[in-house]
């Protein structure tokens, strides 16, 4: 059972008539997470911000996207609105991005739960301040009264997944999510997304470049180029048995840093007399 389905999603520029996303299909299992890799420009955010509804007005699309029994493609403006967060939710690459600089983080978060369940401030600070603690972070009212510069980039990840946690939608999407991030707080980001798809048994739509993360987090692999889909399959077979000459590339490229990095910190031990 899939509920996330794309068929024939086209995006393209209005203006110069440039096609960026191909007609690509695919579908998202309940509860799975499939992962979109590839290379900057290869049309993974694209593909998800077209989901979302939320590209620029100079893009166009076309195709049908149906989020279980609703066609996306259909609905206005006002009703993706009522859909956004509520039963699909995207977490940015950005967590600045993603809060008004001009506002304290909690502005957000209360306006966002209110418009979905109607809920008092004090059932908001509460639900946000247990789900806060659940993803480590530490005086959930601080937080809430910080501006979004006053936070880490980590931290502000951890906010958006635990306003998932409130929201539990029935889609999460997460594009680049650790990318903006050092090298630990990539790896906290990635276990609280694990935890996050297990806690709601949502399904999970996870874009990356880093090969890494997507073997700890996929069940599923769509490989993109240049805007389309060269191939697809689940994650053992992608990481064991590519056909397609680009993820091949993809694998081998990953493999090579990993011995790299192994060679470096495996090194002949140096002794000190």
């Amino acid at each position: 059972m899939s509920n996330l389905e794309v068929s024939n999603l086209k995006v393209w520029d209005r203006h110069t008539g440039n096609a960026l996303v191909l007609g690509s299909s695919f579908q998202l299992k309940q509860g799975s997470c499939l992962a979109i890799v590839g290379e900057s420009g290869s049309g993974k955010s694209l593909t998800c911000r077209a989901i979302m509804g939320l590209n620029k007005a100079g893009i166009r699309q076309s195709g049908d996207i149906r989020l279980g029994e609703l066609d996306l493609s259909k609905l206005s403006e006002k009703e993706m609105r009522a859909i956004r967060g509520k039963r699909l939710c995207m977490i940015v690459q950005n967590g600045m991005r993603a809060f008004d600089p001009s506002c304290i983080v909690g502005v957000h978060l209360q306006e966002t739960l209110a418009l979905h369940f109607g809920w008092s401030r004090d059932v908001i600070v509460a639900r946000m301040g247990k789900a806060m603690a659940s993803v480590l972070l530490k005086d959930p009212l601080a937080v809430m009264n910080s501006y979004p510069h006053q936070l880490s980039g980590g931290m502000l990840q951890r906010v958006m997944i635990a306003l998932a946690l409130v929201l539990e939608p029935d889609v999460v999407i997460a594009d680049e999510p650790t990318t903006a991030l050092d090298t630990i707080s990539q790896f906290e980001a990635v276990e609280q997304l694990v935890q996050l798809r297990a806690r709601i048994g949502c399904s999970m739509l996870f874009v990356s470049h880093d090969l890494g993360v997507v073997k700890r987090v996929a069940d599923e692999i769509l490989v993109m180029k240049d805007g389309e889909i060269v191939e697809r399959g689940t994650s053992k077979d992608i990481f064991s048995a590519a056909r397609h000459d680009y993820t091949r590339h993809l694998v081998s490229a990953k493999l090579a840093l990993s011995e790299h990095f192994k060679k470096l910190m495996g090194g002949e031990r140096i002794v000190y007399h």
